[in-house]
Order: C-alpha cells, then sequence, then structure tokens
C-alpha cells in the first residue's frame, strides 16, 4: 500500500475508533451510574447522628398541656389524647411488664423477668417494691394491687423528659418538687440523661451493678467511651438499642435466657470490620468486646463483691457506714460488707448469647458458690464467643432445709413490719420476705457463697489501646488463662507439638550442616583433581 492510500485509511479509521471509544464511555458511565454502591451500616449511622434531630412538634404550644395537672395520670391522659395507641406499645414491653415470655433451661417456657429473677445485689424486687419501683415506667408499683391493664398508670415522663427536672419518690410517683406541666411541655426524644436515670445507678448507687454503665458516660469524653464521647462518635443509648412500637433492641443478659433482639457490634460495623484478614479470623471465637473493651469502671469503681451476713451492726444502737479513701462504703449496717475495684481488668467467659437464671423457689444444693445466671458456652459450640464479663461475688441468706435462697423483706415505712432495714433481725426478714412471695420458710437460715456474670458491652476504648496480640497469646501473663479446653498459640505448651517442631528444626539444621560438609568436600576434591 501507497504511503498516500495509508493516510487516507487511517483519516478513515480514526473517527470510528473515536466514534467507538465515545460509545464505550457513555455505556460504562451509564451502568456505574445505576450500579450505585450502597453505604455500608456503619456510614447510615454516621449519616444519622451527625444530622441533630429537630423536633416537629413543639409541646409548649399543645392546647392540652396549657393547664395545671392535679396528678401525673392527667399528664399521661394527655398524651395518650394525641399518641393515642402508644399506651398499648408501652404495656406489651418489658420496661413495663417486668418480664417477658422466654424459654428457660430447666423451666420450660414461662415469663422471667425483674418479678421472679434474683439478683447478687438487694436479692430481689418482689418483696421490696417500694425502693424499686422508683425506676419502673409506671406510677406507684408498690405492691400487688398496681394495676398493668390500666394506661393511665404508664409514667411517659420518666423517659420522654427533655427538661432535666424529672425525678420520682419512693412510691414511684413524681418528686413533690415536680412541675408537672413544665415536665410535659418539654418532652421528646430519650436521651442519655432519662436512660441513664435508671440504668447507670441500678443496685443502689452510681455504677454499682454493670460495671460500665456509669454517670460518667452523661458526657464522657473519648477515653472513657468512643461511641457515646462528645468528642466521638456522639452517640445516644437509642442509636445502638433501636426501638420499634416501644420495644428495644437489646436485652439485659441477668433477667434474659434466649437469644434473640440483641444489640450487637456487628450491626454497624459487620463481621469483618478490620483492613487485616487474621483479625477478622479472631471474630469468628472473639467477640469485639473481647479486644476493645480493655477495661471497665474507668471513672467510678464497681461493687464486685457483696457480703451480707455482716449486716446488722450498730453502734450506740444506730446504723453506721465506713468509707475507704476514694468514698465508696464498704461496710454498711442496713447491707453488709462491700469490695471495689477501679479501671478494672474483665474476666472472660464463653456466651452463645444464652443464659440460665436462678428463679424463685428453685431448689439448689449447697454446693458453693451457687450461680444467680449462667451464660452458656463453649469452645466447642459453633455460636460461642469469648466474651469480657465482671463476676460479682457475693454472700446471701439460703434455707438449709428448703433447699433454697431466700428473698428477705427489706424496705418499711416504719418498724417492726419485719423489714431488714428497720428492725435488723434477718429472722423476721427471711419469714416476712418468704411470706410476701408465697413461699415456705422453714425458719432456719445460713449465708451461701453466690456470683452473677455481668457481660461488659460499654467503655469501648478507642483503637490504639485496644488488646494487642501478647495480652492474650502469652505463656504467663494471658488475660485468657482461665479459658481451657482448647490451645492457644503463645499461650499453651503441647509436648507432641513441641517435639514435632524441634524436630523440623533439628533436620533443617542437619541439612544445612551436611550440605555445606558436602560442598566443603566437593570443592576439595575438585582442588585434588586439578594439575599442579
Amino acid at each position: 500500500m501507497s504511503s498516500a492510500n495509508l493516510e487516507n485509511a487511517i483519516t478513515r479509521f480514526v473517527p470510528l475508533v473515536l466514534l467507538g471509544l465515545a460509545i464505550a464511555t457513555t455505556v460504562l458511565f451509564g451502568h456505574l451510574r445505576q450500579t450505585e454502591v450502597k453505604p455500608t451500616p456503619l456510614e447510615v449511622l454516621q449519616t444519622q447522628v451527625s444530622h441533630k434531630h429537630v423536633p416537629s412538634v413543639d409541646h409548649t404550644k399543645l392546647a392540652a398541656l396549657q393547664r395545671e395537672f392535679d396528678s401525673p395520670q392527667e399528664v399521661t391522659e394527655a398524651c395518650l389524647s394525641c399518641h393515642t395507641e402508644r399506651g398499648h406499645e408501652v404495656m406489651a414491653s418489658s420496661h413495663w411488664n417486668w418480664d417477658r415470655e422466654e424459654f428457660v433451661e430447666g423451666h420450660g417456657i414461662r415469663a422471667i423477668g425483674k418479678k421472679n429473677v434474683l439478683n447478687n445485689y438487694c436479692v430481689g424486687v418482689s418483696s421490696n417494691l417500694q425502693a424499686c419501683d422508683k425506676c419502673h415506667a409506671g406510677y406507684g408499683f408498690v405492691d400487688d394491687d398496681f394495676d398493668f391493664h390500666n394506661p393511665l398508670n404508664i409514667d411517659c415522663l420518666v423517659c420522654h423528659d427533655n427538661s432535666g427536672t424529672y425525678a420520682k419518690s419512693g412510691s414511684g410517683l413524681p418528686a413533690a418538687s415536680v412541675n408537672l406541666t413544665e415536665v410535659a411541655q418539654h418532652v421528646g426524644r430519650t436521651s442519655r440523661d432519662t436512660c441513664g436515670s435508671c440504668h447507670f445507678f441500678g443496685g443502689g448507687g452510681n455504677n454499682v451493678k454493670h460495671g460500665d454503665l456509669e454517670q460518667a458516660l452523661f458526657d464522657p469524653d473519648r477515653e472513657v467511651d468512643v461511641h457515646m464521647a462528645t468528642g466521638g462518635a456522639n452517640l445516644v443509648c437509642s442509636d445502638c438499642h433501636i426501638t420499634r412500637n416501644h420495644q428495644m433492641q437489646g436485652k439485659l443478659y441477668s433477667v434474659s435466657s434466649m437469644n434473640r433482639n440483641r444489640s450487637s457490634c456487628e450491626q454497624c460495623h459487620t463481621e469483618m470490620p478490620h483492613d487485616d484478614n487474621i483479625l477478622n479470623e479472631h471474630t469468628l471465637k472473639v467477640a469485639c468486646q473481647t479486644c476493645h473493651i480493655p477495661h471497665y469502671a474507668k471513672v467510678a469503681a464497681t461493687k464486685t463483691t457483696w457480703d451480707w451476713s455482716t449486716a446488722g451492726k450498730l453502734k450506740d444502737g444506730q446504723p453506721y457506714e465506713q468509707k475507704d479513701q476514694l468514698g465508696n462504703v464498704t461496710y454498711m449496717s442496713e447491707k453488709g460488707t462491700f469490695g471495689w475495684e477501679q479501671n478494672a481488668e474483665p474476666e472472660y467467659a464463653w456466651f452463645n448469647g444464652t443464659a440460665g437464671h436462678y428463679l424463685l423457689g428453685d431448689k439448689v444444693s449447697d454446693q458453693q458458690p451457687i450461680p444467680i445466671n449462667q451464660l452458656h458456652g463453649s469452645y466447642a459450640d459453633p455460636d460461642a464467643k469469648i466474651i469480657p464479663v465482671k463476676v460479682h461475688r457475693g454472700k446471701q441468706l439460703y434455707d438449709p432445709v428448703q433447699q433454697m435462697l431466700i428473698q428477705p423483706k427489706l424496705v418499711a415505712a416504719e418498724k417492726g413490719a419485719g423489714a431488714f432495714w428497720k428492725d435488723f433481725n434477718w429472722e423476721t426478714a427471711a419469714t416476712a420476705g418468704m411470706q410476701s412471695i408465697g413461699l415456705t420458710y422453714s425458719g432456719q437460715h445460713r449465708f451461701a457463697e453466690t456470683s452473677m456474670t455481668w457481660p461488659i458491652n460499654h467503655m469501648v476504648a478507642p483503637k490504639e489501646q485496644s488488646l494487642q496480640c501478647a495480652d492474650c497469646h502469652h505463656r504467663t501473663n494471658s488475660r485468657l488463662a482461665n479459658l481451657t479446653g482448647f490451645y492457644m498459640p503463645g499461650r499453651d505448651r503441647n509436648v507432641t507439638v513441641d517435639r514435632i517442631g524441634q524436630g523440623l528444626i533439628g533436620l533443617v539444621f542437619l541439612g544445612v550442616v551436611t550440605h555445606g560438609a558436602g560442598r566443603i568436600w566437593l570443592s576439595r576434591q575438585r582442588s585434588a583433581g586439578e594439575p599442579s
């Protein structure tokens, strides 16, 4: 082909090539526009929390709230006049009923909750409602006469107060200082303040029960909790504990037996959250919290032991208390002797999401300690993971004849009703308490050791402070030293594996020596064969 013909061919061909490229590019970009990359759950949450919620209703302008209220029930009636179906939703919730229907191993399908599960702190609520109902989402749940079917008994304000002035008295009613009109006109979404007013102070004080829920979380820094820190993710409780129709995601393991409706790290971070595949492989058997919550009770100490057997001592006929140098009560006449820990390292347990519980009236041998709850799981369980826990150890009243733990009566308005906190008599407290819940008391009691296990889920540290490999994979100082039944590299020694490894090292060394010796011998042979 002549140069002229070649030039003509190129002139005709180049526009066709450019046109083809333009068409291909258009098709490619059109396909990319149609194939949108969906945001991850974490990106969705970050978008949600970055935009502050603006209420669509100004409650100060609602006609139903422009009045003085003579009773809190009138406030509830005003709420339900607009939020017509919310009362039915609340009355179907565990916040209202203090129990839910679940399958409990050894008991079958039955209602389980605060009403019939004992704990390792003030023991049980049934005979002590006057002290416990401050955190009930109702008005006046102080005895068996409370009407759980009356929606006017619902306390809307305890969860939805945004004024910061609401408080409840010992009768479960609003404190006398509360201005009901002011609070009713300033309601809104739940907050750390409303959730924390109950959940941070369970067991009689700040951070007593959980160890990872305390008043520091009202406004924490990143060192305390990266999720709730105002300088971090700035999440509120309901961002993780998602709620629909007053049914909340996430259940308290101390009163929940089934693995359903849980709140988990994976719902935002997925099951493969790391760039490093080796770390992602750990998530098969290690919960996120295990590495990312190296310490709990970071600010306020948490109660780790409670010995009721020492309670009842008086000075000059009056109850007294003693405190340590940090202000933690170590002895109280009403409650006995306490132990505390601050910035504590968790213990660790296998957990598959299901649990067992000691229910009122359960027969139990005097084998010590008696488990108040049991987290189920093992290395062989495909659903179980290692989680961090706080183990609280106590000493409680026990009936050796009936072989059951005793729920004593602790609270009464006056002396003479059998309440221990008034009369300081275990015999009358045991009699009155067991009678109130319809269980037989033999008339004999002693004190039995008990234990209760609380999973640690809050106070997530910045990732730079998470556990390192050597914290667990260490021969003499492993955090997981108490978990047995499986082989962990770096922590455990297997004689067979060690001998095989030693043998392989020996073979490699022998091979190197043999190879070197052979090279030397061949070199000398060549030198000997060369002519001089």
